[in-house]
């Protein structure tokens, strides 16, 4: 059985401009317009999700996408640190924030340390090989960080690979295989409609 997976990161909103952790906010205007200009650049699919998080729904929304929210797809659980700069508690907290990159089973914060969300993310991906007997497709609009972590973990990446990964807005990450190997397709821009792709096989 083989499963193509498609993750779309959500258009832009305040807090990524102004390079604050994610919290949960709405799309601007901006981001709903250019969501909007994208929506027939988004492929078809079997299933339709989205990250509860109102930037993803705002944008699954703005997309024209009948989905549902998966709780597990939520956007990485950064506790305190949610909503601030990453300025801001660098300069009040760095040890921290240290201890935080540098530590895969760190959490400062409080939230969700960067293995647990590479746990919460890899169970959701294992689970949709167990779930059908049958090949198909699932497309979900999730945060950046949740399309590290299932880069990471498809390809069964060390975790601090997540922080070498970067996912602009907007953005279409393809994986397909069957169980323990999927094939890694990226660099797909859904806002202009250019298909500028890199393949990476586990073997």
């Amino acid at each position: 059985m083989t499963v193509r997976v498609m993750l779309i990161s959500p258009a832009l909103n305040a807090a990524l401009r102004e390079a604050r952790f994610d919290g949960d906010a709405p799309l601007d205007a901006s981001g709903v317009r250019r969501a909007r200009a994208a929506a027939t650049a988004v492929p078809a699919a079997d299933r339709r999700v989205h990250g509860p998080d109102e930037r993803c729904t705002g944008t699954a929304e703005a997309l024209g996408l009948r989905s549902e929210p998966e709780p597990s797809l939520r956007g990485w659980d950064l506790g305190r640190w949610s909503g601030q700069r990453l300025a801001e508690v660098s300069r009040d907290e760095p040890e921290a924030v240290s201890t935080w990159l540098c530590g895969s089973s760190a959490a400062p914060h409080g939230g969700e340390s960067l293995l647990d969300l590479h746990a919460r993310v890899g169970g959701w991906l294992d689970s949709l090989h167990r779930e059908s007997a049958d090949d198909g497709s699932v497309l979900a609009v999730v945060e950046p960080a949740v399309v590290r972590a299932a880069i990471v973990h498809a390809l069964g990446l060390p975790s601090q690979t997540f922080w070498r990964l970067d996912v602009a807005p907007l953005t279409l990450t393809e994986l397909s295989g069957r169980s323990g190997r999927w094939n890694l397709r990226c660099g797909r821009s859904l806002g202009t409609g250019t298909d500028e792709t890199t393949a990476v096989h586990r073997r």
